[in-house]
């Protein structure tokens, strides 16, 4: 019939709406656990750099990158991204400091000049783990159209069952439950520091386990 034509057609446009959905938060967050990956190997590189450093720079920036590891694997949640950004970017400022005052000191060292850097790349990929984290999310209007379709195509299966006369098959709930899912799962991947689906930090944190292991910290 030509009502069973026209859900047929909405159904069918609602699961590629849903495809490209999923497809856009999923590679999001592909983007987000890779940052983390990047940003590990850059600060490890820094932290490896710095060791070549003349004292005292040396020990304190090897402090420094210890606590802004700490900084970055720790827990983060809405209430807190502002502080923790903002302790982030104050222990950039302080080791850049002192990496500027190693240079200063010895400026045709050229250890000096490639953990600077490596530092600049560390400061790079913070901002870009802001960017893809936190402000890289799915557009307003995608949800409005999503939804929208969401809820034309579970009335218009009602609509259809109502003029057939049928009593509801289990069929219909299920592709309603399937629906859902995918939605939930669509919502779970955009965000990024709520929901079952988390970023692995475990590259951040295995690098944090190597710092601590590596040299006591200095007294400051």
């Amino acid at each position: 019939s030509s009502v069973g034509s026209m859900v047929a057609s909405i159904l069918g446009l609602l699961a590629i709406m849903l495809a490209f959905t999923f497809n856009l938060a999923a590679s999001r967050f592909d983007a987000r656990r890779q940052v983390v990956l990047e940003e590990a190997n850059a600060i490890g590189t820094t932290w490896l750099r710095a060791r070549l450093l003349p004292e005292p720079q040396r020990s304190e920036i090897a402090d420094l990158l210890r606590d802004y590891v700490d900084a970055r694997v720790s827990h983060v949640d809405y209430s807190t991204i502002d502080a923790r950004l903002a302790r982030s970017e104050e222990l950039q400022e302080l080791i850049w400091s002192r990496g500027v005052t190693a240079a200063e000191s010895a400026p045709q060292s050229i250890m000096t000049g490639l953990f600077l850097q490596s530092l600049n790349e560390v400061i790079d990929l913070h901002a870009k783990r802001v960017m893809v984290g936190l402000r890289s999310r799915l557009p307003l209007i995608l949800w409005v159209a999503l939804f929208s379709l969401v809820i034309v195509g579970m009335l218009s299966v009602g609509y259809q069952a109502g003029l057939s006369g049928t009593r509801r098959s289990p069929a219909e709930f299920l592709l309603a439950i399937s629906f859902a899912v995918v939605l939930l799962l669509i919502v779970d991947l955009d965000r990024a520091h709520a929901g079952l689906l988390r970023v692995d930090k475990h590259a951040l944190i295995d690098l944090q386990r190597s710092m601590q292991t590596a040299q006591p910290r200095s007294e400051r």
